[in-house]
């Protein structure tokens, strides 16, 4: 797998979080989130993603990020330059991937709140597959 397979936009299918015994839950987001990530040929990266339907008062109504990408081996490493939270910024966000055709599966901790598993389900809508 090379870093070139990552390049370009995706759209989010899923957003779980998986529980002390394995078990995916629904996500911060609610069970039909909406996102995008783009990832740039020269390492840049962008995500947005937010909850559809009615907002959520205890929950996170939308969540991004951007900064900068690199692959390492079967992870993907995001370091983070824009954020809402102060507390990100310059962080290294690291993520297992799974790459098979037009689906990326990106598995990584929560950022926020209590130490969190997290399974985000991806499908490519624009980009260069290499």
């Amino acid at each position: 797998m090379t870093a070139q397979e990552l390049v370009g936009v995706w759209r989010l299918e899923s957003f779980r979080d998986i529980d002390g015994t394995g078990t995916p839950q629904e996500g911060p987001l609610g069970p039909e989130p909406r996102g995008l990530l783009f990832y740039s040929a020269d390492g840049h990266v962008s995500v947005t993603m937010m909850r559809t339907g009615p907002a959520h008062t205890e929950r996170s109504n939308y969540m991004s990020y951007a900064g900068t990408w690199r692959r390492e081996g079967d992870r993907v490493v995001h370091t983070i330059d824009v954020a809402p939270e102060p507390g990100w910024l310059g962080t290294e966000q690291s993520r297992d991937l799974e790459l098979e055709g037009d689906e990326l599966v990106l598995h990584g901790n929560a950022l926020v709140g209590r130490p969190q598993r997290r399974v985000l389900r991806w499908r490519r809508v624009a980009g260069d597959a290499g």
